[in-house]
């Protein structure tokens, strides 16, 4: 099981992370005083008391004293009101979450102190060039990097969003307070400030009361990028940019990006049924609202900045246009409405283009700090057959330019919401009076414009009279209108109003954005202004860059299998077709007839579907899903990602789908569909199919038509996924750990073999349980050959937050993902270095997967010994996820998910999933006379060491004590002989990975995360006390609701003092 500090917790500084604990438990307590009284601060101050002194004598070896102080505690707990439980749980739960705050801040801390960073670029770089690549190479293959970091909505973000931006507030203020020029009285203010802050926790819910909806999750992501990811990305650029230039000579170039985003948050609809076609589109929509608004704050901040008038003659014609076509459409607004002044701009959205009227927000802040407030769109349109107005009239009325809004009601009173918030009036499709209409609302404002004229006058610049005044602010200030009328239709097409326009109007893609941007920049940097243009506007580029229209493109996940039924999702489709069509059904084909058909349709240029076919509604969802890829296409969507991939027609048939739809949208449209098609990517998750991976990839590639199609349309690069969270459940984290790699061997060769570039994306979870762990060791432990300056990998939950929640940690990460996978590329990590090592790896997986599924899968009475002796039951009551827990509604091992199986087990302490068969497989070989191999295994070769020490460090946090004790006091005596055998099972693990690492204790060689880990436990092992009697009790009780709270609270407590959930 990872920690959230796991890739950086050499960064600590613990002399300072313990005073701001001390801080914040101490101004905690105070606030309990008042909250709780003095006689229960008593009792929660016994409980910490008598928890910290049986761990001190379990360090010192003193078991049996140990022992008895924490049957004292147990008593002690056994015996609290349920009122009690629940308060002792809430208050030890937010003591741990304070102590998470502290190392956040201090992870901070420590990378903004150290002068030079291990792993960032100048590091990297530097030893790179010192090892022999040179300048030219190391340039070409950072500005070739493609590494894209895909944000999951997997449910393992157990705290309120509402929790983390209060916990954000009090890293920020521990920030403040560290600053040596504060005076006395303003330290007192941020003491103050943070009683108000924990005040406010305190007062706050804790738990969900509801699930969250796709669009719920996907709104938290699109949060990470306005509050994190947008200031980071810049920053992270310049550090790349300033090492090349330092040891290379050259920058990196403004519109190269290293690193993008994905999303899954509104695609994924594996086993989800609540993620639909109309969820995808509306979150598809709903993302590129965002960006756009994200660049119209930039671009006000710009306009503000680059007021200058020297420019080039390109950019000075273009000014000069824009002025003229200004003073054109001015002319055509006045001979509408002629009553009003001629000083008065008739076009608000565009008067005053060379000088801003306010001051935009931030504007006298550097470009790297916080972005404002997002403004999201409140539409409140009563009716949905309206239509706007042509683009003359929707720019006349989109705003009063005062900061007033404007109403305008029509005789049929249709109104809706402008750009600024206010209110418009839709004229409606068809309407018989819609000339009479027109002229009304245009008469109307001009009405409402008299009276004001003369005071605008007094506020509002004149209007430039030719270009030579502030040249780049009447460029930006057409880009800015632009910008405003795509928000505006985003909003229509989010409400669902049909709506016609003229795509010159709008930004459709990043290149329409980018160009009027690189225009300026060249401006300056011919004009010698080229520090300004390296600025705030450089920012916006690279922005635009990275995060294009959408800010992550978003991909769409399918899982072959239904959530009820055995029938592939895309094969039940085909059925259906060809049925109707006469020509039998298609999954009872075998591959190669399958193959065939697949292939001569899709070689072929008519529509398979016909337009008035009827089908169920399973079906029409999948057709549904197609149809929003064909409108969307690649500008919006990333990758088409097949779940539970097995055979070559898997793709083919996802193919040919996607194919027939892009036909018909374009047909309907008279157009060719927008952008390209999408990667069409095989997940290949269970052992099984990780064993054929490279056999479905050579298929593939040996159909001409498809090659062609890599080729042509995917620039030569094959896509395959790998699952590890499925894999892990299925064999055991070992045998799944050697099949992966394998697997991405097999990949790779089969790849080669046809001329076709690779890209890998990893699946990978939070725990080490689902392929969790640091990032850095991850990427340098992969097979040889499989990064080649291209990666793609998940990051999910809690992670998400942990890793880039606030700027500092995610610029850090960003520089990890950038140096480890250009380390992987320059000097791919060792192989194995004779086959004998690949052999004992056999050996080892073999007998630990025995080991593993006689336990899981072979036992009858492991799986009710697991529903006993772990919450899992009572995981689906928090609320953090929109899908369900299980994939069908068996209660068996094989379909319930891999987060709540790897999370039930993570509560416990035992986090059985990550180490289970690994004792037994080391133990086999080393007892063959091995163990000289496997410590040599452990020194030269990365990926045994990296697998090694992800078990060590899972070993470190499991807490034997701890796991006894809930089968003591939730399993039935029939089935703790169970427990007693897996308890030696971990001993033996233990023991053995030591015989291995060479290692004395567990984590000796991370002994900045074993004191971490120990300075959470006076907390979290009465909150695993508290767990246990509240199992009990609810068991008994299981209606009751207060219960329930306190034991899901208390599962609050417990992820996060182990920072980590599933």
């Amino acid at each position: 099981m990872t920690d959230t500090t796991d890739d950086i917790a050499e960064e600590i500084s613990f002399q300072s992370f313990e005073d701001d604990c001390k801080l914040l438990g101490s101004l905690f307590n105070d606030v309990l005083q008042r909250e709780v009284g003095t006689d229960f601060m008593e009792k929660i101050e016994r409980t910490r008391i008598l928890a910290q002194s049986a761990l001190n004598l379990r360090l010192a070896g003193i078991e049996d004293t140990a022992e008895l102080l924490e049957k004292q505690l147990t008593s002690e707990i056994a015996n609290m009101s349920l009122e009690e439980a629940l308060t002792l749980a809430r208050a030890f739960s937010h003591f741990l979450n304070l102590m998470g705050i502290a190392e956040t801040h201090h992870r901070v801390r420590r990378v903004r102190n150290l002068p030079q960073l291990s792993r960032s670029c100048n590091d990297i770089f530097s030893k790179l060039l010192q090892s022999g690549i040179s300048p030219d190479e190391l340039y070409d293959t950072v500005c070739k990097q493609g590494v894209e970091i895909v944000l999951t909505a997997h449910p393992t973000q157990i705290n309120r969003r509402t929790l983390q931006y209060k916990h954000i507030r009090m890293a920020h203020l521990l920030e403040y307070n560290d600053r040596p020029d504060l005076e006395f009285e303003d330290r007192e203010m941020v003491i103050e400030d943070l009683v108000r802050e924990i005040t406010s926790l305190w007062q706050t819910d804790e738990l969900r009361r509801q699930k969250p909806t796709p669009v719920d999750e996907a709104r938290a992501g699109l949060n990470i990028v306005e509050q994190s990811l947008w200031k980071a990305v810049p920053h992270y650029l310049r550090r790349v940019s300033s090492s090349l230039k330092k040891l290379t000579g050259k920058p990196l170039p403004l519109t190269c990006t290293p690193i993008k985003f994905g999303s899954w948050m509104g695609g994924d609809r594996d086993g989800n049924p609540n993620v639909t076609a109309k969820v995808t589109k509306e979150v598809s929509l709903m993302s590129r609202w965002m960006a756009i608004d994200l660049y119209i704050r930039e671009i006000d901040s710009l306009r503000f900045e680059l007021s200058m008038n020297r420019c080039s003659d390109r950019l000075s014609r273009l000014a000069d246009e824009i002025l003229e076509k200004e003073t054109s459409a001015q002319d055509h607004f006045e001979s509408w409405v002629p009553n009003v002044g001629r000083s008065q701009p008739k076009f608000p959205s565009q008067q005053g283009l060379s000088l801003p009227t306010q001051l935009p927000p931030r504007a006298d802040l550097p470009s790297c700090a916080d972005c404002g407030e997002s403004q999201y769109p409140k539409l409140e349109v009563p009716v949905t057959d309206y239509m706007p107005l042509n683009r003359q009239d929707v720019q006349g009325i989109s705003s009063d330019g005062s900061g007033q809004n404007l109403q305008i009601k029509t005789a049929n009173g249709g109104t809706s919401v402008n750009s600024n918030g206010s209110q418009q009036s839709l004229t409606p499709r068809g309407s018989s009076s819609s000339s009479s209409q027109l002229f009304l609302q245009k008469k109307l404002l001009a009405d409402s414009q008299i009276g004001r004229t003369s005071f605008q006058k007094l506020l509002e610049p004149t209007p430039p009279k030719r270009a030579g005044i502030a040249p780049y602010r009447i460029v930006l200030g057409e880009v800015k209108e632009k910008l405003l009328k795509t928000r505006r239709l985003l909003e229509l097409l989010l409400e669902g109003i049909p709506c016609e326009y003229d795509p010159w109007d709008y930004y459709e893609t990043s290149d329409q954005l980018m160009e009027p941007l690189l225009l300026c920049y060249e401006s300056l940097q011919s004009s010698d202004a080229g520090v300004l243009a390296d600025g705030r506007l450089a920012d916006l580029i690279r922005r635009v860059a990275t995060f294009g229209m959408v800010l992550m493109k978003l991909d769409l996940r399918q899982a072959t299998l239904f959530t009820n039924q055995e029938a592939a999702r895309h094969s039940e489709a085909l059925d259906a077709i060809t049925t109707y069509l006469d020509m039998g059904t298609y999954s009872e084909w075998d591959e190669e007839k399958k193959l065939d058909f697949l292939t001569r349709e899709l070689k072929g240029k008519r529509p398979l579907v016909p337009p008035n076919i009827e089908v169920g509604p399973e079906v029409k969802e999948v057709l549904d899903t197609f149809r929003v890829a064909a409108e969307l296409g690649s500008e919006s969507l990333g990758a088409y990602v097949i779940s539970m991939a097995s055979n070559a027609s898997d793709v083919l048939a996802v193919e040919l789908l996607q194919k027939d739809a892009r036909l018909a949208v374009s047909g309907e449209l008279g157009r060719p569909c927008p952008a390209g098609t999408l990667r069409v990517v095989p997940l290949f998750e269970t052992v099984k199919d990780l064993r054929g991976a490279g056999s479905v990839i050579r298929k593939l590639l040996s159909i001409e038509w498809y090659r062609e199609h890599i080729q042509k349309n995917h620039t030569e690069h094959q896509e395959v996924m790998v699952g590890y969270s499925d894999s892990g459940k299925d064999a055991g984290r070992f045998t799944a750990a050697w099949e992966l790699y394998k697997a991405q061997e097999d990949v790779v060769a089969a790849c080669n073999e046809f001329g076709i570039k690779v890209t890998l994306f990893h699946g990978r979870g939070g725990s080490i349980g689902r392929g969790g762990g640091p990032t850095y060791l991850a990427i340098q432990s992969q097979p040889p050959g499989s990064v080649m300056g291209t990666l793609r990998s998940t990051e999910q939950g809690e992670m998400v937050q942990a890793k880039f929640g606030i700027p500092q940690t995610a610029v850090r990460q960003l520089e990890i993902y950038t140096t480890a996978v250009l380390l992987a590329t320059l000097k791919p990590p060792q192989p194995p270095r004779e086959e004998k090592w690949r052999s004992l790896m056999e050996d080892i997986s073999k007998i630990s997967c025995q080991n593993y599924r006689s336990t899981v899968y072979e036992n009858p009475e492991f799986l009710s010994y697991f529903q006993e002796a772990t919450p899992q039951a009572e995981l689906g009551f928090l609320n953090i996820g929109s899908r369900p827990t299980r994939r069908k509604s068996s209660s068996g091992i094989g379909h319930l998910r891999a987060i709540p199986w790897v999370f039930a087990w993570t509560q416990t302490r035992f986090v059985l999933p990550a180490w289970l068969g690994v004792g037994a497989g080391l133990k086999g070989v080393c007892e063959k006379g091995h163990a000289d191999d496997l410590q040599a295994m452990y020194k030269e070769w990365p990926f045994f060491q990296s697998t090694i020490d992800l078990i060590e460090m899972v070993l470190a946090k499991a807490d034997i004590p701890i796991a006894k004790h809930y089968d003591e006091q939730l399993v039935s005596e029939s089935r703790r002989g169970l427990g007693t055998e897996l308890r030696k099972e971990l001993l033996t693990t233990e023991k053995y990975v030591l015989v291995i690492s060479g290692h004395e204790k567990l984590s000796e060689n991370n002994r900045s995360l074993k004191k971490l880990i120990e300075s959470r436990l006076p907390y979290l092992n009465p909150m695993n006390m508290l767990q246990v009697e509240i199992l009990k009790r609810l068991r008994r009780d299981d209606d009751n609701i207060k219960l329930r709270d306190a034991l899901l609270i208390t599962i609050n407590g417990i992820a996060a003092g182990m920072r980590n959930t599933g």
